[in-house]
């Protein structure tokens, strides 16, 4: 019986490189007491809380595999809300950074998210075009709102009144009455796409900002809703009167709740559309900003100061007609209020980067700090005095060293495991492997190859350019810049007997360099410094994209753009073999430590295995989903790493030709990836500007197991698919205004299974206890009970009721509903005398009728036609109303007991805690008043 080879498992040991995901929007947040120094962002699945002040992490809230999307901050600052690209919403802790709810419901990726004042609800947009208002105390959701016919991309609860607004990708913005869950306005006054908008402190004015270089503004008049007295009118007979009919009577409910008339627009400085608009805490300065790199700010003017202009204004006009002709007299036209005097311009500024999302921050001295992440995994913080005619800004703060500005295209092991090189398009970054703390950051050209020079004291890069750069670590000083290749310099290798390297690049030109020891001044006076120097030169018939040395110095394989490798001998450049069989170029190879095999990638997303010895192709495998840009094998083995524009990392066996394990977690291409020497460590780097660090462990890895494990997430995801009825969306297909909040999963699914299942063991469990019973009475002594079920002893010995009881509880309360609605109805005649027994022990009241109210409401017309049923709902409406008023006098009981302590508090300290906000009014206004009389009684 052969013996089955077994594998050591590589995982994800850390994630670093993301200073901030363009993706979500920045939230600044109120820790301890202290505004302006945390913010929250995005990075790739988790969300990182900075510290800007240090420039370190304070927090981060860990997500599993989905990208963030979108961020919200309730009220408070004691949780934020995450959403993720595959429709989920958690709703984390910053206190503990654990998840204090999980929300279900979308279908696809969430756009926005927004609290409402209390903190109590949370709306949700998402790609699918719905929109879910979430209940965040209850942990459940409210309804669906469904009306729109593009993307979500922004939503807002208002203060006064509760209403939703929601702007779509389908140039619409639409009102929502909350109280019916329906679309009572459709704003449509705009030609491309509402991406962002905005509503002042006072409601009066709504903002919005779409595909062109307008923001247009918007007057609200809110209207009290009053009784019709009159009587409806008589249908009209034709079908045409009853649509105009309807659209009056449509009409006349809009007027009669809210009418909008556009006011005028505000001209912006940038010609491109709007990415995002926010407005400060305080509502007086107003954010705007498109895809480029200017963030453009303006003054919203209180009722105060819009006064104070308009008497300038009025004094001017009089002054000048007086000029002109006399005095005017009580004739002087009055000055009328105007979209400027309400909403001014101050200033325009300028960030390092293409701003992708902004927060602000006004302090009571009139300094604004505005937050921006910028598209170059960077933030920003930029400080303007408002209170200046002409202010100028001031970058106050940028958060740069933790990650490259660009995506990372090449990177680097030394030889003792420790060090990291990592390149891009602006720099070159040395990273500690086991704190992933960068040591330098040394200014380079466009990055695309690198290596540890022997010693590792150096670093030399290939770059775009064609030129090979030396880098001293120990001063992150530039040694050396080399004119190598008249193209771009794809790949460099270092000889294995370490005294030179050799270089390929897009001018034909395989090139070898010795290293030599100079004498240079500039860089030391005492030693002498690492030099390269030209030795000769192999021409080639196409772009060289790759070079590899064997492990013994005897071969040199060349990857050319004609989709072939070319081999030759290491000694005399001798052509010794051409590997051909790839439809695409080869974009990356590697030959075994024993020198025995050459694995090639290519961009026809297929890994070849060739043996040097004859150049026979060993197995074609169709290994990726995309062009695999990076192979290398683990050393002293024949297991090597794959990775591709797919996103995933794969691990080969090249004797079996198995695949072994998939590394999932980038959320974007794979550029590079290194094994390191001891083969404990991969890193990879990828487009979502992150580096990965993965680690062998010591536990073992059974191919069996591990396709297992595959295959029934497979079965899972799909399971998920058909549970949740993905259907694509159809642009206006919908079936109503409002609809469940909640969707079909496999975890409802599997929930209701639990109930039912619990209802089973009680059944049977009851069922034996009457047998028992029964047993008993007839032989007129004790007989000992039967045992109880296992699933009663593993929730304590519970009783069968209680039992029941706890598997509800345990259902997560955003699936509740959904997980109701799954279960038989032969299932829920059973757990409506459940709820009764429940009710009757006054067990759990609140989660009681919650399911009492909700199956009721479902199954209506059955329940009520079941003879069965009638004395248990007899039973079910006295024990709910007993229960009910029962805990409303305890609630009011406690309040009456709170108020007291407050009065008592108060005539004690002489303290008024909640102080009357009119009666404050009052006295400003008497105040005034009497200031008024005193300039008066100064100018007579």
């Amino acid at each position: 019986m052969p013996v089955t080879k077994q594998y050591l498992r590589y995982v994800a040991a850390s994630m670093w490189g993301v200073v901030a995901s363009p993706k979500a929007p920045v939230v600044l947040l109120c820790l301890r007491g202290v505004k302006g120094r945390y913010a929250a962002v995005a990075a790739v699945e988790h969300v990182f809380v900075w510290d800007l002040r240090t420039g370190e992490k304070l927090l981060v809230l860990r997500g599993e595999k989905h990208e963030v999307t979108s961020l919200a901050a309730s009220p408070d600052n004691q949780h934020i809300a995450v959403g993720y690209s595959d429709g989920t919403v958690q709703v984390f802790r910053l206190v503990t950074g654990e998840v204090a709810v999980v929300f279900s419901g979308h279908k696809s990726a969430v756009t926005t998210l927004r609290y409402d004042h209390n903190g109590m609800r949370l709306a949700s947009g998402s790609k699918d075009t719905d929109v879910i208002v979430w209940d965040v105390v209850n942990e459940s959701g409210l309804y669906r709102l469904k009306g729109h016919k593009g993307v979500i991309t922004h939503c807002h609860f208002l203060r006064n009144r509760n209403f939703l607004l929601t702007s779509s990708k389908d140039t619409f913005v639409k009102w929502w009455d909350l109280d019916t869950q329906h679309c009572f306005k459709t704003m449509v006054g705009h030609r491309t796409e509402v991406w962002s908008f905005a509503v002042t402190t006072d409601e009066r004015r709504l903002i919005t900002g779409s595909g062109d270089n307008e923001l247009r503004v918007w007057d609200i008049q809110y209207k009290e809703q009053k009784p019709e007295e009159e009587e409806p009118p008589v249908k009209k007979p034709f079908l045409e009167e009853e649509e105009d009919q309807e659209e009056e009577q449509q009409q006349d409910v809009e007027d009669r709740l809210v009418s909008t008339s556009r006011v005028g627009s505000l001209l912006r400085k940038g010609r491109d559309r709007v990415v995002s608009m926010t407005l400060d805490p305080t509502g007086s300065i107003l954010a705007c900003h498109g895809p480029d790199s200017q963030l453009e700010l303006f003054r919203v003017c209180t009722e105060e100061e819009i006064q104070t202009r308009l008497k300038k204004k009025q004094k001017k006009l009089r002054k000048k007609l007086k000029t002109q002709a006399g005095d005017p007299g009580e004739d002087a036209p009055q000055v009328c209020q105007s979209l400027e005097d309400e909403i001014q311009p101050l200033c325009c500024l300028t960030a390092a980067g293409k701003v992708r999302s902004c927060d602000l921050l006004l302090d009571s001295n009139g300094q604004l700090k505005a937050f921006l992440v910028l598209h170059d995994n960077a933030m920003e913080t930029i400080t303007v005095p408002t209170n200046e005619k002409r202010p100028e800004p001031s970058v106050k703060a940028r958060l740069l060293l933790p990650g490259h500005r660009s995506d990372v295209r090449t990177a680097a092991f030394s030889s003792d495991n420790i060090a990291m090189v990592t390149g891009a398009t602006e720099s070159v970054k040395i990273w500690n492997r086991s704190t992933q703390q960068c040591i330098r950051t040394l200014t380079s050209g466009y990055a695309l190859c690198s290596t540890f020079a022997p010693g590792d004291q150096q670093v030399i890069i290939g770059t775009k350019a064609g030129k090979l750069e030396i880098f001293d670590i120990g001063s992150g000083s530039l040694l050396q810049s080399v004119e190598a290749h008249q193209g771009a310099l794809w790949s460099i290798a270092v000889s294995p007997d370490k005294r030179g390297l050799v270089s390929g690049g897009a001018d034909k030109l395989v090139k070898f360099w010795d290293f030599e020891l100079i004498n240079d001044e500039k860089f030391s006076s005492t030693s002498k410094r690492l030099s390269v120097s030209h030795a000769r030169s192999l021409q080639c018939d196409e772009d060289v994209l790759g070079v590899k040395y064997s492990p013994d110095h005897r071969l040199l394989a060349v990857a050319l753009l004609d989709n072939t490798v070319k081999v030759f001998y290491a000694d005399t450049l001798k052509f010794f073999l051409s590997l051909y069989g790839h439809k695409l170029p080869v974009l990356a190879m590697d030959i075994s430590t024993d020198g025995t095999l050459l694995v090639t990638g290519s961009a026809d997303r297929n890994i070849k295995l060739w043996g040097l010895d004859f150049g026979d192709c060993h197995k074609s495998i169709f290994a990726h989903d995309d062009s695999i840009m990076c192979v290398q094998f683990l050393p002293r083995t024949h297991m090597f790493f794959s990775a591709g524009k797919d996103g995933r990392v794969k691990q080969w066996d090249a004797d079996n030709f198995q695949h072994i394990l998939t590394l999932e977690g980038h959320q974007g291409e794979v550029w590079c990836m290194a094994v390191s020497p001891n083969g404990d460590y991969v890193v990879t780097g990828s487009h979502d500007k992150s580096l990965r660090l993965w680690q062998r462990t010591q536990e073992p890895l059974i191919l069996e197991e591990e396709r297992e494990s595959e295959r029934e997430k497979e079965e899972k995801e799909f399971e998920q698919t058909l549970a949740a009825g993905e259907l694509p969306a159809v642009a206006g297909e919908t079936s109503g205004e409002a609809g469940m909040a909640g969707k079909k999963s496999i975890e409802t699914v599997k929930a209701a299974e639990k109930v039912m299942e619990a209802v089973e063991i009680y059944k049977e469990e009851t069922g034996k206890m009457e047998e028992h019973r029964r047993e008993c009475d007839a032989l007129g002594k004790q007989v000992p009970p039967p045992p109880p079920h296992p699933m009663l002893l593993a929730y304590g010995n519970a009783t069968p009721l209680r039992f029941v009881l706890e598997v509800i509880k345990k259902v997560r309360s955003s699936e509740l509903e959904e997980a109701l609605l799954v279960l038989p109805f032969s299932y829920v005649v059973d757990l409506l005398q459940l709820l009764n027994s429940f009710l009757t022990e006054g067990w759990e009241v609140e989660l009681t009728c919650r399911c009492l109210f909700f199956l009721l409401r479902i199954h209506q017309g059955a329940v009520t036609s079941n003879q069965v049923l009638l004395p248990v709902l007899d039973n079910l409406r006295k024990n709910t109303q007993d229960r009910v008023t029962q805990i409303r006098d305890t609630v009011g009981f406690n309040l009456a007991g709170l108020q007291f302590l407050q009065r008592d508090l108060e005539a004690r300290d002489d303290v008024t805690f909640f102080a009357d906000a009119t009666e404050r009014f009052q006295e400003r206004k008497r105040k005034k008043k009497r200031k008024e009389r005193a300039v008066l009684a100064i100018r007579t």
